[in-house]
Parts: structure tokens; C-alpha cells; sequence
């Protein structure tokens, strides 16, 4: 009990800190989970929630209106197109190449008429193997043309440029020599494209590097990264220079989380890493379903740090 008072009074004295240094910053806090079950345990007030959607479950925008009904202030919309051994919905090229837009137009009119800011997070961790979108397999062997970075690459500009809409539409896509979109004219929408690889690629190879799949800072308006406590494994390294590589974009954790053990440190680190990198706007804890290995009503220490200064942090 004595040293989790001492984690907990550390903790009291980031989130003071937090306080002078973030006043210009708007950080937004949130969950993938039950936000209701989720600030219930730890006195957060979420703003934002993540929900993660297969490319072929949302074609409507009435599917996507329905769906950010239920996703608070900040929605933050995640596509896939399928786990590492699932069925592939479709592969980059595809997306480079038009055959998913339909789902993309579906949703930037949803956002449209929504009128207010959506974060969309497509293909997300796509630096590591478990992702059918990766580049690589686990072994460091290619996954093909289909899979390329340079495909990816494509892919997420063509999904970024379709996503914002507006009258530029057409020459932005001949100007990357990709496809014309067929669904005529787009509205502009409030969204906000957040591109997420890992800090370090798995496999960790140079070709599968983070900046390998980075698109250029014409097609991404927050650069984010995925963060795990994994048995005192976090990549806190990777974390500060993938926040420094982009020094002019917001930066974003739409997921963090302790993976099956009680790490109280972690949620230190993290308000730390929060106080001091000021243009994070979201950090976004992973709860998943109820008694998963990542809820924290299993862990009441780390619960009882989060409770005292997570949620001093939000601004």
C-alpha cells in the first residue's frame, strides 16, 4: 500500500504540472469499450471512443450516421480490412485503385451531414504481421505488390483525399495517377485522417519501418501510435520519435493499455508522456469487453493511478 501511495502522489505531481504546461493544448480522453463502464471506474470524463469497422459491414452512410451516434463528442471511426488469418476484404491496391470506395464515400457524407469533427483511423498498426494489410509476414518475407508500402502508400491518399471531399476531388486523385472516383461530386467534411502505424514494425525491418507506409503530410492530419504494456515492454522510444519525426502534425494514442498485468508505472509514464509531448490530443485507453486482459477492473493498482491523475489531464 506505502508504494502505491508513492505512485499515486508521483502520479499527483505530473498531473499538476500537466496543468501549467498543456493550457494550450485540447486533449481529448477516451475508450474503446463501454465509455459509460469505463469512466465509472476511474472518474474520466470520455469524449471520444473508438469503434472498430470491417470494410465490408458499413456501404451507407446511414450505417455510419447510426454508428456515430453511439461514439460521444469525438467519434473516432477505425477501418479494417481484416485480421492476419481472416478473410481479406481487400487488399491496398485495391483501395489505391478505387474497388473500396464505396464504403469511403458512405462515409465522409455521413460525416458531412453530421457537420461536426470525426477522426477516421484506417488501417491502423499496418507496420505489424498480424494485419492482413501489412506489407510483411511475420518471418520478414513479403506479402506482394498488393502489399507493398508503395500500394499502401497509395491507398491511404486516395482514402484521405475521398474521406475530406470537396471540389478538389478529382485533380488531387489524377495528381497521385490514381483512378477517378465514379460517384460524382463529394461534400467537404470535418474530418480529421489519423495515420497509425506501430512505433517499431513487427517484424522490425527498415522496409517495415513506420516511415516506410507514411503517405506525406499532404494525406495524414494526425500522426498517432499504438502503445502496450506488455510485461514492462512498453516502447516508450518509439512513442518520443515517432512524435518528433512529424514535428507539425497533433499527435494521438487511440489505443493504450496494460496487457494482462497491474502496472501502476505505466500510467505514470503515460501521464508523463502526456505532460510533456503538448500536441497529444487524444489518449484513448483500450478496455475491450469486460473481464478481457486488458480491463482494469482486474488491476486495481494501475486503476487507482488512473484514477488520480488521467483525468486531471484533459483539457
Amino acid at each position: 500500500m506505502r508504494a502505491l501511495l508513492i505512485v499515486v502522489a508521483g502520479a499527483l505531481a505530473l498531473a499538476a504540472g500537466a496543468a501549467a504546461s498543456m493550457r494550450a493544448t485540447h486533449l481529448r480522453l477516451g475508450v474503446l469499450g463501454s465509455p459509460a463502464r469505463f469512466d465509472a471506474q476511474t472518474g474520466q470524463r470520455s469524449t471520444t471512443r473508438l469503434i472498430i469497422v470491417g470494410w465490408q459491414q458499413g456501404t451507407s452512410a446511414q450505417y455510419f450516421t447510426q454508428l456515430m451516434g453511439s461514439m460521444l463528442d469525438d467519434p473516432m471511426v477505425g477501418l479494417s480490412t481484416g485480421d492476419e488469418g481472416g478473410p481479406e476484404a481487400l487488399t491496398p491496391l485495391d483501395i489505391a485503385q478505387g474497388r473500396g470506395d464505396a464504403l469511403l464515400v458512405a462515409l465522409n457524407n455521413a460525416i458531412a451531414e453530421r457537420g461536426t469533427t470525426v477522426y477516421v483511423r484506417p488501417l491502423a498498426e499496418m507496420n505489424g504481421h498480424w494485419n492482413a494489410y501489412s506489407a510483411f509476414n511475420e518471418n520478414g518475407s513479403s506479402r506482394g505488390p498488393a502489399h507493398s508500402t508503395t500500394a499502401f502508400r497509395k491507398a491511404f491518399a486516395r482514402m484521405y483525399v475521398i474521406l475530406h471531399g470537396g471540389p478538389a476531388v478529382a485533380r488531387r486523385l489524377a495528381a497521385l495517377h490514381l483512378p477517378p472516383l465514379r460517384a460524382g461530386a463529394l461534400p467537404a467534411a470535418p474530418v480529421q485522417v489519423v495515420w497509425n502505424p506501430q512505433g517499431y514494425g513487427s517484424p522490425d525491418l527498415p522496409g517495415n519501418s513506420a516511415q516506410a507506409y507514411y503517405p506525406g503530410d499532404a494525406y495524414v492530419d494526425v500522426v498517432a501510435d499504438d502503445l502496450y504494456d506488455i510485461g514492462g515492454k512498453a516502447e516508450w522510444p518509439a512513442a518520443d520519435a515517432l512524435y518528433k519525426a512529424h514535428p507539425h502534425k497533433p499527435f494521438a494514442f487511440p489505443e493504450w493499455g496494460l496487457w494482462g498485468i497491474d502496472d501502476p508505472s505505466f500510467v505514470t509514464r503515460m501521464a508523463q508522456f502526456l505532460r510533456t509531448h503538448p500536441r497529444t490530443i487524444i489518449a484513448s485507453y483500450y478496455s475491450g469487453r469486460p473481464g478481457s486482459i486488458f480491463d482494469l477492473a482486474s488491476k486495481p493498482r494501475s486503476r487507482a493511478v488512473y484514477r488520480a491523475v488521467i483525468p486531471r489531464l484533459e483539457r
